[in-house]
């Protein structure tokens, strides 16, 4: 950071085009756009590839707001779908959205990686590809993840990560980035993340100022070599948290998928009582989250978006009864036990 600072390059210089080389490659694709932020990625991904106004794009209700937003900025209208069994876009509800969709205007699929665990991709690339449609993977919380031995961020089009403080790889504040192996693409972004520029007298597109500071890009270039490190440990934790937390229960896990390398941005239980285990830990000095209480189809400001037509029934049951227990890298042994055995204590009453 004193480098940085010393250097009087603040944006757009060396260290954000080394992270995007070492990030690229971490991925395993052939080219990384630094950008401001994770929402900023999903964006520019999406206008890349042509996506706007008339267009739209089918995602899962139950995800953060900032997908469904980025959706939203790109002028094309979101199609919001229920989720499988593990809480990411559900491949037979896609099927069926896309079969409907006589008039072709669904252009791209936003499956999302949640929780740390990542979407039936063999599956949702099928649908989408049938109906040529683009996928962009929203791999926000799923750094590290893969399926089939495949990363996250290797399946669509192009994915989009962020490095919000809280994610498995997090900057000293918000910080983004576009992973792709088509240079067309990447060029494109790129040139969107800054006002459309060829170069500072020619604008090709309308574009927006997007960009990652040197400073995040120093101390992610430094987080980025810990990553596998943390990843590893966030999996130790959730060892220790499945030796109390059964498949089936009042307080169970939620289900894993077959073949799925899970780095767990989050850990999930699902409770029937959530509010009596909530309390539970509260009164233990244990803290607690809900990711996410309110699906994006039930916030006012979506009132009308487009929802599946065969209902969302597995969106609203997690609402109700997800929790998410404690989980980062730093959190000490002493503390796994504790959480593990109010769980314990918990399920015994």
């Amino acid at each position: 950071m004193l480098a940085v600072l010393e250097s009087g390059q603040y944006c757009r210089g060396p260290r954000a085009e080394a992270m995007e080389r070492e990030f690229a490659a971490f991925v395993g694709a052939q080219r990384a756009v630094a950008v401001a932020s994770g929402t900023d990625a999903l964006v520019l991904a999406l206008k890349a590839l042509g996506i706007g106004r008339g267009d739209c794009v089918v995602t899962a209700s139950h995800t953060a707001v900032a997908t469904v937003a980025a959706i939203d900025q790109c002028g094309a209208e979101p199609v919001l779908l229920d989720v499988d069994a593990h809480a990411t876009l559900c491949p037979d509800r896609l099927r069926a959205a896309l079969a409907r969709d006589a008039e072709r205007r669904i252009r791209a699929v936003v499956p999302v990686h949640l929780y740390g665990q990542m979407a039936d991709m063999p599956r949702i690339l099928d649908c989408a590809r049938a109906h040529g449609a683009a996928v962009v993977e929203d791999c926000a919380q799923a750094h590290g993840a893969r399926l089939n031995g495949i990363a996250a961020g290797r399946w669509g089009d192009m994915a989009a990560f962020s490095f919000y403080p809280t994610k498995n790889l997090g900057a000293l504040g918000d910080g983004g980035a576009i992973v792709t192996d088509d240079d067309g693409l990447a060029d494109a972004a790129r040139r969107l993340a800054q006002y459309g520029w060829v170069d500072r007298v020619s604008t090709l597109r309308h574009g927006q100022n997007s960009r990652l500071d040197e400073i995040q890009a120093a101390v992610l270039r430094v987080k980025l070599g810990h990553l596998e490190g943390d990843n590893r440990r966030r999996a130790a934790i959730a060892a220790r948290y499945d030796e109390v937390v059964p498949e089936v229960g009042p307080v169970a896990r939620l289900p894993r998928r077959q073949g799925c390398a899970h780095v767990y941005h989050q850990y999930v239980v699902v409770a029937r009582d959530r509010d009596a285990l909530r309390r539970h830990l509260d009164a233990r000095g244990i803290d607690t989250a809900i990711h996410y209480p309110r699906p994006v189809h039930d916030q006012p400001a979506y009132a009308g978006v487009e929802t599946d037509p065969d209902g969302l029934e597995r969106t609203a049951a997690l609402a109700e009864t997800i929790l998410s227990l404690p989980m980062y890298p730093q959190l000490p042994d002493a503390e796994v036990s504790r959480v593990c055995a109010a769980i314990a204590d918990f399920l015994r009453a």
